[in-house]
């Protein structure tokens, strides 16, 4: 079943990458007692994910910090070098946090999966963005299949 507005984030051990390699994060960590705008897409280094989707969040983050954004968090079912390699290449500094949920654990926990495996990518992210507030869900926004309009920087603004 699919997460909806007004639901708590599920408990799971998510990873991300340090300069001392990569270290787990929970859930809770994240979300607790923040405001957090989580965007999540089907991988790294693709077309869309990496031209425009994380691109804009990093674009807009003065923008959502000015409307009470304590955290702006990218995951994606990559392992935390993949997504450690790709906010290097994405110039994302402390701007975004990069979370692998490398195994799906988190995707599948939250009812986006989204199966690739006839393209050879295998199960993935759904593209959505979240903006959770201590730990529940204020606002969801899933793409269609192929779409990029409701999960971007700017319709996560709008509803800020």
């Amino acid at each position: 079943m699919t997460i909806k507005v007004g639901d708590k984030i599920p408990s799971v051990k998510l990873m991300t990458m340090t300069a001392d390699g990569p270290k787990p994060i929970t859930t809770d960590d994240i979300f607790k007692g923040k405001k957090v705008v989580l965007f999540a897409l089907p991988g790294a280094f693709t077309p869309t994910c990496s031209a425009k989707h994380l691109p804009g969040f990093v674009e807009k983050f003065s923008a959502l910090k000015g409307k009470g954004v304590d955290t702006i968090a990218c995951l994606s079912v990559n392992d935390a070098f993949v997504m450690g390699a790709w906010g290097k290449d994405q110039k994302v500094g402390d701007k975004v946090l990069m979370l692998a949920d490398g195994s799906g654990d988190f995707t599948k926990a939250v009812g986006l999966e989204l199966d690739l495996t006839d393209r050879g990518l295998g199960k993935r992210s759904q593209r959505y963005a979240m903006v959770i507030d201590n730990g529940l869900v204020k606002t969801l926004n899933v793409e269609a299949a192929g779409a990029f309009e409701v999960s971007s920087a700017d319709a996560v603004l709008k509803t800020l």
